[in-house]
């Protein structure tokens, strides 16, 4: 790996992020509602509001504001010695730049909840476990089975179990994750419940009435199995085509001709070269998923980062729905350049320049 390529890919990772925090910074700058009065209240007096809305510097232009909110997102910023916050800005650590100044290392601060008054990054890492677990869930389930109907549909090419793995990945393609998340629910999960023993509803852990929790690992299998329903899907074609382009290679016929078994052939020559595309497909399905799956986390009651928006734009919590877009896009931009650079060892042929 040349050191200009990783320089490049992290000028093209930070220029998104530059961009996604100005976006997110305009659009809810433009939404209707006050936030002094959605952080106290609705009784809330008028010199209280006036407070809050200095404390949040929305009694200044918005080009200033602006200035304020990229300097709360970078964690490395320049400030006035006396203007740094430690309150605001946990865990804060000063070097000083002279008798004035100091370069101040930070956590990004996305404000705090109108509705808790907690910090958002407290609130977004309290939801970011349940959404991980949810996501490398469906994205195992999705790998090791998509990855296996493609190689069977590939090596049983236009027999019975090819047109049946075609017509699967169409249906799972075809299906919006809302509607099978409904389906699915109601069938395994309500209908079946008394022979699948799987609720409709529920999180990562059980809590008791003395504080006490337990791993609740039943309310994962319905959500991961609605979430990986799709990203299975396209990575089954995707192995699918990729390993018959591969299969008609001439250094494939050339290992046969060698008297190479036909496992051998495609598990050690065919299918590492192959999974290009595939890993593709599975590192942007995991930024998705690990991003926030809204709707299946909203159907099945589980606690995790997509349901965690929902009811912050239910309720105009708009501090904690910016962490999470903002969240989400890092998760995004990190996964897009670490698929990158793994290309480099599943192929030799692809070249960083």
């Amino acid at each position: 790996m040349t050191f200009a390529y990783f320089i490049k890919k992290i000028g093209y990772a930070l220029s998104v992020l530059w961009g996604v925090i100005t976006l997110v910074f305009v659009l809810f700058n433009a939404l209707p509602g006050d936030p002094a009065r959605l952080t106290l209240g609705q009784r809330s007096d008028l010199a209280s509001i006036e407070h809050v809305r200095k404390e949040l510097n929305l009694d200044k232009p918005l080009l200033t504001r602006y200035g304020y909110y990229l300097n709360d997102m970078l964690p490395l910023t320049v400030h006035e010695r006396d203007s740094v916050n430690q309150a605001k800005y946990q865990y804060a650590s000063l070097v000083n730049l002279g008798a004035d100044h100091a370069l101040v290392w930070k956590k990004p601060y996305f404000g705090r909840s109108y509705q808790t008054k907690r910090l958002v990054w407290d609130v977004l890492a309290d939801a970011m476990p349940g959404t991980m677990v949810l996501a490398l869930s469906a994205m195992i389930f999705a790998t090791v089975i998509g990855i296996l109907l493609g190689m069977l549909a590939a090596v049983k090419k236009d027999t019975f179990w090819d047109i049946s793995a075609i017509l699967g990945s169409v249906v799972g393609i075809s299906a919006p994750s809302f509607f099978a998340g409904l389906i699915i629910a109601y069938i395994f999960g309500y209908l079946l419940s008394g022979i699948t023993g799987l609720p409709m509803v529920g999180s990562l852990w059980e809590y008791d009435a003395f504080g006490g929790r337990r791993l609740a690992i039943q309310h994962l299998i319905l959500p991961a199995l609605t979430l990986g329903i799709r990203p299975l899907a396209i990575i089954a074609q995707l192995t699918r085509s990729a390993l018959l382009d591969v299969l008609s290679q001439d250094y494939i016929r050339t290992a046969y001709a060698k008297g190479l078994s036909k496992t051998k052939v495609v598990f050690r020559h065919a299918l590492p070269n192959a999974l290009n595309p595939v890993v593709t497909a599975i590192s942007g399905w995991l930024a998705e998923l690990l991003a926030g799956s809204f709707f299946v986390e909203f159907i099945f009651s589980w606690k995790g980062l997509g349901k965690l928006t929902v009811d912050a734009l239910d309720k105009f919590d708009f501090p904690v729905v910016m962490g999470a877009v903002l969240l989400s896009a890092t998760i995004f931009v990190v996964v897009s350049v670490l698929t990158d650079l793994l290309y480099t060892k599943l192929d030799p042929r692809v070249k960083l320049n």
